[in-house]
């Protein structure tokens, strides 16, 4: 069963008016379909109909396929909210939802419990679906709130099968990155092409967001400052997982990143799939294998780029005696 799995008390907040006072069951949502192009850059921006499959019911669709359904069907609230005056949801600790990653959550809920019934779901709001299935989908529905809440693009929609296919939608490019688990490609308006890691740019993304479980043997701050991270790298901080799939297609060179189990996250998980199906090279930050044990995260364009950032974090590990 796929039991109604929100029941959230939401916050006003700046003294704006939420978007429900409590919700339950299916999320109200703005009507969106009253902004025209006129009322400015609030307005909602229709999705490529392009990325979408012409779909009358979800019957028949492969797993990769469902994946992409329901990252896109995220998108499509994401974008539609954007801009707008939300609620937001304290998590403590500084951290917040906001309603759109609420509804985003619910419109992906309702794909893969149409499609995938007997399977389980793990997204923000916690776990839902069948008790005890064999196959769990891991799901973030807005990857980047601190961004969206202030009326930053970047961010992205998560949908991964453990052990399978993923994918992440980029709402504002207009771009989904998926893999059927074995190969990686990317689909947008105009078509699909392979995903074709490099790391030309040379353009590397450090996630600076806490926790931080590895520090002080490892601060992914202290990279920036490293002189051999400095000579041969540009950083940057976009602060969302989408940078991963960046790392896929070649707009990123690498990826580094703090944390525990990564690949069980619902915040990486999809984006760890795709860099693997892309031949990126995929480890934690002691150069072992991502599994449950794993440390941090880096994910690389090539092996060359790799062996570079884990030079730099292994001098960081010994200290400042070794730069």
């Amino acid at each position: 069963m796929w039991p109604s799995p929100f029941s959230v008390d939401v916050a006003v907040v700046d003294g704006h008016t939420p978007l429900t006072e409590r919700t339950t069951g299916n999320v109200t949502r703005p009507d969106v379909t009253r902004v025209s192009p006129s009322d400015g850059p609030t307005a909602p921006r229709p999705g490529p109909a392009s990325l979408r499959p012409v779909i009358n019911s979800y019957v028949g669709l492969d797993d990769t396929e469902v994946a992409i359904a329901a990252a896109l069907a995220g998108g499509d609230v994401v974008r539609d909210l954007y801009g707008r005056r939300l609620a937001r949801i304290d998590k403590g600790a500084g951290d917040f939802a906001t309603a759109a990653d609420v509804a985003a959550e619910e419109a992906i809920l309702g794909v893969i419990g149409a499609t995938r019934p007997d399977d389980a779901l793990l997204g923000r709001s916690g776990r839902h679906g069948a008790r005890g299935a064999a196959r769990q989908w891991l799901v973030d529905p807005l990857c980047g709130t601190l961004n969206y809440a202030v009326g930053s693009a970047l961010v992205a929609v998560n949908v991964a099968l453990s052990e399978g296919a993923a994918a992440v939608v980029d709402p504002f490019a207009g771009e989904v990155f998926y893999t059927d688990g074995e190969s990686a490609r990317t689909r947008r308006e105009g078509g699909e092409a392979r995903l074709s890691p490099s790391s030309a740019t040379r353009l590397v993304d450090v996630n600076l967001d806490p926790p931080f479980p590895n520090a002080p043997g490892f601060r992914a701050v202290d990279l920036l400052a490293h002189p051999r991270f400095v000579a041969d790298f540009r950083p940057r901080v976009v602060s969302t997982s989408l940078a991963l799939a960046w790392v896929a297609a070649g707009k990123r060179a690498a990826y580094v990143t703090d944390g525990t189990n990564l690949c069980g996250s619902v915040h990486f998980a999809a984006g760890i799939t795709v860099c693997r199906a892309a031949g990126c090279v995929v480890t934690g930050i002691d150069g072992a294998p991502i599994g449950p044990d794993s440390r941090g995260l880096v994910a690389a364009a090539d092996a060359g780029t790799h062996g570079q950032l884990m030079s730099v974090i292994r001098d960081l590990g010994r200290g400042p005696a070794a730069r």
